[in-house]
């Protein structure tokens, strides 16, 4: 019941910060920090992935008349064709990340999944948010409906959100964002094309561990898996619409400011807890020569 529990907290929080632009993989890395999952590395490696799946399944049903590319008449089916030129800049923001995610995933997440790197990016993006904002302000935006967005500035996004596959903690939303505010993309349109862009993003992420991890769940693994896919589902539904709403009359500068915050507290707490692990080491080794003179 305890570890149920837990998924659920997990689920809040990846619910929340996958759509805010503070890096849910970098808070799922520091809440397991404080709130360890007892299951195997394997599968929490799996879980901390696929339990996003929850979230995107929100986009897709807040926005299904946005994304779904075919319509009914009375002569039958037809392809909208502003919807499907959408899926092709999705497609060609997605290639980048997709590329380096599938050659070099193994390698950049034994060298940047940890609390330092992720404690490092959040500060640096959150400058970089509040920078940016601050550059932007009172200029009109050059890209300010998705027909605007052509295919080379969603490639450009693209490049961007390949940050973030690199170095959790920048988040995937905060890197694709400051990218599009950089080259003049409106805070709405930014926003919703990053939502766009997690779909096939996350459903082939979630695919290749799940494919990595194999079928062979325990009851109680698969109950975790459920359990946190679910609420982060719910809570999704929530943030998506406070997000779209906040970002309308307000930018994106009060992110920036929690990203520094947080990250200047994990490298605090990172530091303290090194120095009270080298206090107990010498302490141990003091009782050990203690024990010997005697």
């Amino acid at each position: 019941m305890i570890e149920y529990l837990k998924a659920i907290l997990f689920g809040i929080v990846e619910g929340i910060t996958e759509w805010l632009p503070i890096s849910s993989t970098g808070h799922m890395i520091l809440l397991d920090e404080l709130v360890e999952l007892k299951v195997s590395e394997d599968f929490y490696g799996m879980f901390q992935v696929v339990i996003q799946l929850g979230a995107i399944m929100a986009v897709v049903l807040l926005f299904w008349n946005k994304i779904f590319p075919l319509g009914k008449k009375e002569k039958g089916i037809y392809i909208k064709k502003d919807i499907m030129s959408l899926w092709g800049k999705i497609l060609v923001a997605c290639v980048p990340a997709a590329v380096v995610g599938l050659l070099f995933d193994e390698y950049f997440e034994a060298l940047f999944y940890n609390p330092t790197s992720v404690a490092i990016a959040l500060i640096v993006f959150g400058v970089a948010f509040i920078v940016i904002e601050t550059v932007n302000k009172g200029k009109n935006a050059k890209v300010s409906s998705m027909d605007e967005l052509t295919y080379k500035l969603a490639l450009i996004i693209g490049l961007f959100q390949l940050i973030a596959a690199v170095f959790p903690g920048t988040s995937r939303s905060g890197a694709t964002i400051v990218g599009a505010l950089l080259i003049g993309v409106s805070r709405v349109v930014a926003a919703e094309f990053t939502f766009y862009l997690a779909i096939p993003v996350m459903f082939g992420a979630s695919l290749l561990k799940i494919v990595k991890f194999g079928f062979d769940f325990t009851g109680t693994e698969l109950a975790i898996l459920a359990i946190g896919m679910i609420t982060a589902f719910a809570v999704s539904l929530f943030v998506i619409k406070f997000l779209m709403g906040y970002i309308k009359k307000h930018d994106f500068k009060v992110f920036g400011w929690y990203r520094i915050v947080l990250g200047i507290v994990v490298l605090v707490y990172l530091h303290l807890r090194h120095k009270n692990r080298s206090v107990n080491e010498n302490w141990q080794r003091s009782c050990f020569l203690c024990q010997f003179v005697i």
